[in-house]
């Protein structure tokens, strides 16, 4: 018969607790001394293979304390810290403390947020934290939604509701072969690359895209749009959904999204909104005309893990009518004895997404945004906006750098030499798009600055996105240095280009 405490995995009060509490002191010296590491080390797979080892699997136990000081020896000396204050790379935030707090308690209690009867009190504090991210960015609180993983599964969740709701009345039993049209979704060629996952992984082709150009301030050109949408139901198709970014992922742009809803209610057509990373900018009073027209968005995609400063992960989709949601992901198997309670007020998450089993993602939210309030975000994400808009000045003025664009907390930049660059045009572009191509692999490998890339107008630039609590003035004087001296290094050299 099993005793209390005599499994091979529980951990005696105690020693749980000396463990733990070591654990946290490691964590917290880690915050605390996080901008003096590097961003990264830059270690290959087969160093970090030889660091970490390539015995087979444990025949028998190994002490818990040594487990986890080794583990945090592994991950505190050879990880990428995106929450580093130099770390502007991609679009993951720097974790808040809180967070990372709230993904321990909500490991203890480990609810399955997928049905009422199985996470009761993680069930209402999702509710009341989807309430409180529609109010955040502007919308009203009775848009319904759900917590994800991150922006694919956030967008991914709202082109099926959209589907559902403006496709075929038969599509659920007929599926797409047996539609007479084809269902078609438009959407700036800057949007994120989801679009296309989801259009082959859902069945459409990716030829149901229509990718319609940006215009001269590289928002989705509305004009081209009308005029694609006409042109698609004169052939037979049909236009279900329009895509509307706030915050496109190489530049932040926010297209023009009053008059992508004005289109979609003129056509009938599902009008979804993806600000992954943008739409927390919302809350700024000053950039409310910017964010104009969110408010009719039939669906919202963000990702509390970008600009939230939530640990990964932690997306969310909104839906103004959640209905639309339960028409796409409800289902009653008999093994499911989920039933509402008297009052009609339970709520089962595994109706609401294409997850049944769901961790508890949204304690982290929660906790952060009572931790912050309003004007705390209202704050940090300002400051982000304002230290990016310093990188972009820094880079305008100095006279090896090119400033390409600035928009919310997102510039790109180039390194342009200069002497020693070809005189002719063609040559020229190719080169220092080579150059600055080989510069951003010397930065993300060398550790003292982590940058991306974005392509504008056939250019390679240099770009910085900041959603970081961390980074500050002193940050962004330092990366310039470290981009020009390594820039001039690279250019110097015989034959690296």
């Amino acid at each position: 018969m099993r005793k209390k405490g005599e499994t091979p995995i529980a951990i005696d009060k105690e020693e749980f607790k000396q463990i733990g509490y070591r654990l946290i002191d490691t964590i917290a010296q880690f915050y605390d001394d996080i901008e003096n590491y590097p961003v990264t080390k830059g270690e290959s797979p087969i160093q970090l293979q030889d660091i970490l080892g390539t015995s087979t699997l444990p025949e028998h136990a190994t002490p818990t304390e040594e487990i986890v000081t080794r583990a945090s020896d592994l991950l505190l000396n050879h990880s990428l810290f995106n929450g580093h204050p130099k770390f502007m790379g991609y679009i993951t935030s720097s974790p808040a403390p809180i967070g990372v707090l709230a993904d321990m308690l909500a490991s203890a209690v480990n609810q399955n947020v997928g049905a009422q009867i199985l996470s009761p009190m993680a069930t209402e504090i999702e509710k009341q934290t989807i309430k409180w991210l529609a109010e955040f960015i502007g919308v009203s609180p009775s848009y319904g939604g759900i917590l994800v993983s991150g922006g694919n599964m956030a967008n991914f969740t709202a082109f099926l509701a959209a589907r559902t709701a403006k496709g075929p009345s038969n599509l659920k039993e007929n599926g797409l072969l047996n539609s007479n049209a084809k269902l078609i979704a438009y959407c700036s060629k800057t949007t994120h690359t989801w679009v296309e996952k989801a259009a082959i992984l859902f069945g459409h082709g990716s030829k149901s895209i229509r990718w319609i150009p940006t215009d001269t301030n590289n928002k989705m050109n509305n004009e081209i749009l009308s005029q694609t949408i006409r042109q698609d139901l004169k052939d037979g198709n049909q236009p279900f959904m329009v895509i509307g970014t706030a915050g496109d992922v190489s530049t932040g742009v926010v297209d023009n999204l009053t008059e992508i809803a004005s289109l979609c209610k003129a056509h009938d057509l599902w009008f979804h909104i993806d600000g992954a990373y943008g739409a927390p900018a919302a809350i700024i009073p000053g950039l409310k005309s910017l964010f104009e027209g969110i408010e009719e968005a039939d669906s919202i995609a963000l990702d509390p893990h970008k600009w939230l400063y939530a640990p990964l992960e932690a997306g969310c989709t909104l839906v103004k009518n959640p209905k639309h949601l339960t028409d796409t992901y409800s289902s009653h198997p008999e093994y499911y004895n989920f039933s509402k309670d008297e009052e009609g007020k339970s709520m089962n998450f595994y109706e609401y997404g294409l997850q049944n089993s769901r961790g508890f993602r949204a304690l982290k939210v929660w906790m952060a945004l009572q931790q912050v309030g309003r004007q705390g975000y209202q704050k940090m994400i300002s400051e982000d906006i304002a230290l990016s808009e310093s990188l972009f000045e820094h880079a305008k003025n100095h006279p090896d750098l090119e400033a390409i664009t600035q928009n919310l907390s997102i510039a790109t930049f180039r390194f342009v030499p200069k002497k020693g660059l070809p005189n002719n045009q063609k040559e020229r572009i190719t080169y220092l798009n080579t150059l600055n191509e080989k510069l951003l692999d010397t930065l993300q490998k060398g550790g003292e600055v982590f940058l991306s890339n974005a392509i504008i107008n056939e250019l390679y630039c240099l770009r910085a996105c900041i959603v970081n609590f961390r980074t500050s003035q002193k940050d962004i004087k330092a990366i310039i240095e470290i981009v020009v001296h390594e820039g001039n290094r690279i250019h110097q050299e015989p034959h690296t280009i």
